[in-house]
């Protein structure tokens, strides 16, 4: 009868083609075929789901269990998780497996389960889904930065996406999610992989702060241009933050892009409530909010962490009750301002030594400790006796062996400005954030201080306050990207901070380590990323220095070597055994042992061997870095004495 009463409508139908349309939708519809989820998206909002992990907490577990392995393990979970979201009228469910990739699930020793657990979500979600609805493969962000910020190369966090991505994509979800990044590298990176292996529409999401801000402080416009690079069809903003600032970050987004935009903000901020974390948005509110982000110009609206199926409910109430009068949002894009071209303070006009470098001029540095007190005095005298001696600079170490001193910065400052002797600083990435490293090196610049040494830094285990925290948001890697941008003018979130930085930027190199070719690898990453000049640890064993050179001899930026004058037995043995990367001979070692016991016979015997290394290495190198053992700075001058030709 039904198909009898379609063939009398169509012949008294005007727009056949339209009819033609209409009837091939209920044919679609009835034979549960979803349309692409692209198509479905310009037909109107489309609604996401809640927290997943949320639910599972508020079902009882704990956040001390893998979520992700509940897809294994507790199935039926899951599988009543995804009803009620669908109960509640979501068009699209997310699977269970946001943390399901290799370096995650390595931490609760389920490295050998990716493809499984990612697999059997997807199929969880597609059984609740029933093609009524569709299934969205929810993918985060990996637990490492990845280059230029971190220690994994852009291939290396590929092919961690791919195998979450593969895993999915055999589960049969129809769309990916790329939820909650905070850095684009790492978002272009996992889109890369997709890309690679599927035409699944993509979603790419980043989330952002109180001011409307990514969590590295890029403006929202800035954030909307990294979002576009990423080519993903679909691009937004969830989690941190309430429905509040992410309507705001939509209303200011929205005419920078003619891409769909999603948004599925918290249910507020989470309170600690008797040992849980309880989200207080009710679902009203975020229904509420539901009418002005569509207003505004969402085209995808859900939840993210402390939202319910309640607040599904109430949002797809708020859709249904608009959508007859909701008009189509018409994006009349808005030309983003492009930063203006800032010329990078050339090498040479940076400082004293970085003249000196540029133009192949052999520099010297001593290495001077900042004192553990608040007096600067004995150092300051010997920093003044350095200078008179025709020392380039003043080498300061920043918080050396993980011990607390006085800031290496204050008393660079001090040697400057009371001294006439310019400094390098060592600046490590343990003791500070990306932002507190930013508002460091700016300040410092602006204060006069305008050389730098990017060192990762020794572990808190290493000194006297084991028990301490590190931060090592970057190594030593990503701290010389973080210095390049500032001297072309700009954040690592890509903010214009005016004048440019004119820091000069060394960074060190180990000669002995263990694994050779790693270190090799990341001096490459530090050139490529701007590095300017190289420092080495203290050179002891010829033949391992040797071999360094010969692999460093195609880099195209000065070595200057470190040289440490051992002062007696107990000293070398202390530098072998308990100094990072140094790594002190045999032979060097039974000469020592020679004065053992002779103070003076030792020390003299530590100087010659100092002064052979020197006259070996001294036309190979562009400078050289003597530490004064024990602030003895007259061992530098003893040595440095016999080599002024250099």
């Amino acid at each position: 009868m039904i198909c009898l009463n379609l063939i009398v409508k169509y012949f008294f139908c005007k727009n056949k083609q339209s009819f033609i349309i209409f009837v091939a939708y209920l044919i679609v519809k009835k034979s549960k075929i979803l349309i692409n989820f692209k198509d479905r998206i310009k037909k109107g909002p489309v609604l996401f789901d809640g927290g997943i992990g949320t639910q599972i907490y508020n079902k009882g577990i704990f956040i001390n269990k893998c979520y992700e392995e509940l897809n294994l393990t507790n199935q039926n979970l899951i599988t009543q998780l995804h009803q009620e979201y669908k109960n509640a009228g979501a068009d699209v469910i997310t699977t269970n497996t946001y943390s399901a990739n290799r370096l995650k699930l390595e931490s609760h020793n389920l490295g050998d389960k990716v493809y499984q657990i990612n697999k059997k979500g997807a199929e969880l979600a597609k059984s609740v889904a029933d093609n009524s609805i569709y299934v969205a493969g929810s993918i985060g962000p990996i637990p490492t930065k990845i280059e230029p910020l971190g220690p994994m190369s852009i291939a290396e966090a590929e092919d961690i996406y791919l195998e979450q991505i593969q895993a999915l994509i055999d589960g049969g979800v129809d769309l990916l999610i790329f939820e909650t990044f905070v850095y684009p590298e790492n978002l272009i990176a996992a889109i890369n992989a997709a890309r690679k292996i599927t035409k699944l529409p993509i979603i790419a999401q980043m989330t952002i702060d109180e001011d409307g801000a990514t969590l590295t402080g890029a403006s929202s416009k800035v954030m909307i241009d990294d979002l576009q690079r990423t080519g993903a069809d679909i691009i937004g903003a969830n989690c941190t933050v309430g429905p509040q600032t992410m309507l705001s970050w939509l209303e200011d987004v929205r005419y920078y892009t003619k891409l769909p935009i999603s948004v599925m903000p918290n249910a507020g901020k989470p309170k600690n409530i008797d040992g849980r974390n309880i989200y207080l948005t009710s679902p009203e509110y975020l229904g509420e909010y539901a009418k002005h982000f569509l207003n505004a110009g969402a085209n995808i609206i859900g939840g993210c962490c402390g939202t319910t199926p309640e607040h599904i409910s109430k949002m797809r109430a708020t859709i249904t009750a608009l959508l007859p009068e909701l008009k189509k949002f018409k994006v009349k894009i808005t030309e983003t301002k492009t930063l203006e071209h800032i010329d990078p303070i050339p090498l040479e006009k940076k400082s004293k030594l970085s003249y000196k470098i540029a133009n192949n001029k052999f520099v010297r540095f001593v290495e001077l400790l900042s004192p553990r007190g608040i007096s600067a005095e004995k150092e300051l005298l010997k920093a003044k006796e350095m200078n008179e001696f025709g020392i380039d600079v003043i080498n300061i170490p920043d918080g050396p062996r993980a011990s607390a001193r006085m800031s290496a910065a204050a008393l660079a400052l001090q040697i400057q400005n009371k001294i006439k002797m310019e400094t390098v600083l060592h600046f490590v990435c343990r003791d500070r954030n990306v932002i507190g490293m930013q508002s460091d090196l700016m300040g410092y610049y602006a204060l006069g201080l305008k050389n730098i040494l990017a060192i990762t830094g020794d572990p808190p285990k290493l000194g006297n306050y084991p028990d301490a925290t590190a931060v090592f948001d970057v190594d030593a890697i990503g701290l010389v990207n973080i210095l390049s941008r500032l001297n072309n003018g700009m954040d690592i979130a890509g903010n214009p901070i005016g004048a440019p930085t004119g820091l000069s930027v060394g960074v060190g190199v180990n000669p002995g380590a263990l694994d050779i070719e790693k270190e090799i690898d990341r001096l490459h990453w530090k050139v490529d990323a701007g590095a300017e000049y190289m420092v080495s640890q203290p050179v002891f064993d010829l033949k391992v220095f040797e071999r360094f050179l010969e692999k460093t001899k195609n880099f195209k930026i000065p070595l200057v070597a470190g040289l440490w004058p051992l002062v007696s037995l107990r000293n070398a043995e202390f530098m072998n055994n308990e100094v990072p990367g140094v790594d002190v001979p045999l032979d060097i070692i039974n000469r020592m042992k020679k004065y053992e016991g002779d103070k003076e016979g030792g020390l003299k015997e530590g100087i010659v061997i100092a002064k052979e290394t020197l006259t070996k290495i001294g036309k190979e190198i562009a400078g050289i870095q003597i530490s004064a053992p024990f602030g003895r700075v007259d061992i530098v001058k003893e040595i440095l004495n016999d080599f002024k030709d250099l």
